[in-house]
C-alpha cells in the first residue's frame, strides 16, 4: 500500500513540506510563549501546554509523513466507511457519560487526559467521501434532486449533530468547506441563491435560539458595552494587538498574557503573535498561509485524477476558511466563533488532524505532475 519515494517524480511538494514544518515550528515556539504564565498559576509548571504540544505537534507530524506515503486513491475506496464512522462519533459524543462537556459544549470523547473532538474528524471525513461522491456523480451536480440536494442533506444532517454539541464554529467550517467543493463541481448558481435565503433564515434562528449567542453579537457591535463580560475577549484581544506597531514587542514581552486575555494559546494566540511579533510578525504567518493555499491549489489543478482534484480543493479552503475566521474574531471583525488557527493554537485533535490532512494533501502532489 505505500509508495516508493525514492524516485524524484515521487517526492512531495517540498515548499508546501517546508511551509508546513515552519507553521508547527512557529506554533510550538508561540504556545509556549503564550501560555507560560497562566501554565504557570494554574499547573505549577511553566512549560505544561508547551509539552503536551510539542507531544501533539511531534505525533501529528509522523502521522502527516505516514498519510503521506497512503496513496489517495485508499481514501475513496474507504469513503464510505470512513463517514460512517464519523456519524458514529458524532453520535457517541452527545450521549452522557461518554461525551465530556468542556465550556459548557459536548464535543469531546475520551478518558482523563485524552480525548479526542468528532467533529474535527467529521471535517476531513466528509471531504472525502463529498470527493469520492462528485468525482464519480458529477454530472448530476447541475441537477437540484438528482445531485445538489443530496449532497446537501448529507452536509445539513453533519451540521445539525454538531450543532447538538453545540459548536457553530466547526459547523460554520464544514458547510463552507463543503459548499465551495458543490460550487467548484459545478453546482447551478440559482441553487446557491435559494442555499443562501435559507441559510440566512437559519443562522438568524441559530442566533436567536441561544441568547450566548446573542450576546456575542451585540458584544461584537459594541464591546464597550459589557466590557468585563461578552466584549472582554475581543476588547483584551485589541490591546495586544494595537500596542504591537509594527515590529512588535519582543519575543516573550507579551503583557496581554499577564491574565488579560483569556486563555491565550487557543482561539486568540494570533493576538499575542501580533503584539510580540507586530505587524511584520503578524503579516508574515499570513504569507505563509497564502503560500500553502497557492501550493494547495496548483496541486489540485494539476491532478489528473478528479477525486484528487476534490480533495485537494476541499482540504485546502477547510484550513483556508479557518484561518480567515479566526483572524477575523481576533481583530474584530466578525463575533467570536471558538475557531482555532490552523498549525498554531493549542489542541490535540485539531493539530492532528490539520496534520493528517495535509499529509494526504502531499500524497496527491506525489501523483500530480508538478
Amino acid at each position: 500500500m505505500l509508495r516508493n519515494l525514492t524516485k524524484a517524480e515521487n517526492r512531495p511538494d517540498a515548499l508546501l513540506l517546508t511551509v508546513i514544518a515552519v507553521l508547527l515550528i512557529v506554533g510550538v515556539v508561540m504556545v509556549y510563549s503564550a501560555s507560560h504564565v497562566w501554565s504557570l498559576y494554574k499547573f505549577g509548571d511553566e512549560f505544561y501546554y508547551l509539552k503536551r504540544q510539542l507531544l501533539f505537534a511531534g505525533v501529528g507530524f509522523v502521522a502527516m509523513l505516514f498519510f503521506m506515503l497512503i496513496p489517495y486513491t485508499t481514501w475513496k475506496k474507504y469513503s464510505n466507511f470512513i463517514l460512517l464512522g464519523c456519524f458514529i462519533l458524532l453520535i457517541l459524543v452527545l450521549i452522557p457519560g461518554i461525551g465530556m462537556v468542556r465550556g459548557g459544549a459536548r464535543s469531546w470523547i475520551g478518558v482523563g487526559a485524552f480525548s479526542i473532538q468528532p467533529s474535527e474528524f467529521m471535517k476531513l471525513g466528509l471531504i472525502i467521501f463529498l470527493a469520492a461522491l462528485l468525482s464519480e456523480k458529477q454530472k448530476y451536480i447541475t441537477s437540484f434532486t438528482k445531485g445538489f440536494l443530496p449532497s446537501l442533506l448529507l452536509i445539513f444532517t453533519a451540521f445539525g449533530l454538531i450543532m447538538l454539541q453545540p459548536d457553530l464554529g466547526t459547523g460554520l467550517v464544514l458547510v463552507l468547506t463543503c459548499v465551495i467543493m458543490l460550487f467548484i463541481a459545478g453546482a447551478r448558481i440559482s441553487h446557491f441563491v435559494g442555499l443562501g435565503l435559507i441559510g440566512l433564515i437559519g443562522f438568524a434562528f441559530l442566533i436567536i435560539s441561544a441568547p450566548y449567542r446573542i450576546s456575542r453579537i451585540v458584544a461584537f457591535l459594541n464591546p464597550w458595552e459589557d466590557p468585563l463580560g461578552d466584549g472582554f475577549q475581543i476588547i483584551q484581544s485589541l490591546y495586544a494587538i494595537g500596542p504591537g506597531g509594527l515590529m512588535g514587542l519582543g519575543m516573550g514581552n507579551s503583557l496581554q498574557k499577564y491574565f488579560y486575555l483569556p486563555e491565550p494559546q487557543t482561539d486568540f494566540i494570533f493576538a499575542i503573535l501580533a503584539e510580540e511579533l507586530g505587524f511584520i510578525g503578524g503579516v508574515g504567518l499570513i504569507l505563509l498561509f497564502f503560500v500553502l493555499l497557492w501550493r494547495g491549489i496548483k496541486i489540485a489543478l494539476e491532478s489528473i485524477d478528479p477525486f484528487a482534484r476534490y480533495l485537494a480543493l476541499g482540504i485546502v479552503a477547510m484550513l483556508i476558511i479557518q484561518v480567515m475566521i479566526n483572524i477575523s474574531v481576533v481583530i474584530g471583525l466578525i463575533p467570536v466563533t471558538g475557531i482555532t488557527l490552523p498549525f498554531l493554537s493549542y489542541g490535540g485533535s485539531s493539530l492532528t488532524l490539520t496534520l493528517c490532512s495535509v499529509g494526504i494533501l502531499l500524497n496527491i502532489s506525489i501523483h500530480s505532475k508538478i
